[in-house]
């Protein structure tokens, strides 16, 4: 049980640190909003643009990581040697 849960620990922190980066590794808070500049084709002003984006900033790397720590804590409160029982 405890390699398990050393395992899932490592899993999830290798999780969170892909997704992050796959997913824009923001360097501030998360964003769910980007705002882009765009030229008006009429008037050929760029102007910005909101456009509805998730981009996950260091609290949810964070989180990721600090859920991975606890995991791994509480596999070394885990006991190592199964118990088999005596027949």
């Amino acid at each position: 049980m405890r390699r398990i849960l050393q395992w899932v620990a490592f899993g999830l922190a290798a999780a969170a640190v892909v997704g992050w980066l796959a997913l824009g590794a923001n360097r501030g808070w998360t964003k769910t909003t980007v705002t882009r500049w765009q030229k008006d084709p009429v008037t050929e002003i760029d102007g910005p643009v909101v456009e509805k984006k998730f981009v996950p900033g260091v609290d949810v790397l964070a989180v990721g990581l600090a859920g991975a720590l606890a995991l791994f804590i509480v596999s070394l409160f885990v006991s190592k040697t199964k118990n088999k029982p005596v027949t």
